[in-house]
């Protein structure tokens, strides 16, 4: 039984290699790319529209909703990366109906490479909105003597991040992969949809985390009313 796609081995050349988890990263990817695109190729303004544009609104409008409530301001700033990491790590679980297929995030090489997305994007947006100079104070802050907690902290949080959502992605296919081959046929059909579940449930937290640390690093802060 393979633990992670990275075992399957697609084509190999000397040290080069193609395995699971770089092609089917790569097909989803395609698929994500195209689908946004034919989805977006006749957008309309007008009280008519079509049900694919429904739909995009309804996900668009949601993910911004939950990037505002976290405490962005600004949401159609940060809706491109964040919504991105969602609807790539959705697509990844939802895909699991597939036969054959092995979702990447079940890799740690795919779940680390998100959390170093997630790594440069928090002071890429952090530097962004406060400048640099006032983005690296925030590492002394109260003292010169958090500076290494907060250097360790990054990095922790980074390394947790690729290892939840690996854990949670491999461990589900390990079970299903487990059932089949030692119960009916129709009890790893329910571990699936749970399956299904589950992969959501941690797009929606691995996104939601992202959007908190990089509000951490922006500092927003709401207006504070004005008396007249």
């Amino acid at each position: 039984m393979r633990l992670t796609p990275d075992q399957l081995i697609f084509w190999q050349h000397g040290f080069f290699k193609v395995n699971a988890t770089m092609a089917f990263t790569w097909g989803l990817m395609l698929v994500l790319a195209s689908g946004s695109r034919l989805v977006t190729r006749k957008l309309s303004v007008g009280l008519e529209r079509s049900a694919w544009q429904n739909l995009l609104e309804m996900v668009v409008t949601g993910i911004e909703t939950q990037i505002q409530e976290v405490g962005l301001s600004q949401p159609q700033k940060y809706v491109g990366f964040l919504g991105t990491l969602f609807l790539f790590i959705a697509a990844a679980s939802i895909s699991t109906v597939i036969p054959g297929y092995q979702p990447p995030t079940a890799s740690l090489s795919t779940t680390t490479a998100l959390a170093l997305c997630v790594f440069v994007a928090v002071p890429f947006f952090g530097i962004e909105e406060e400048g640099l100079g006032s983005y690296l104070k925030s590492y002394t802050k109260p003292t010169l003597l958090m500076l290494p907690f907060n250097i360790i902290s990054e990095l922790s949080r980074t390394l947790a991040l690729a290892v939840r959502l690996f854990g949670n992605m491999m461990s589900g296919a390990m079970i299903i992969a487990i059932l089949l081959t030692i119960t009916p046929f129709l009890f790893p059909i329910l571990m699936t949809m749970l399956g299904l579940l589950t992969g959501m449930v941690q797009a929606y937290i691995f996104s939601i985390l992202a959007a908190v640390y990089i509000a951490a690093a922006t500092r927003v802060r709401k207006p504070k009313a004005v008396t007249p």
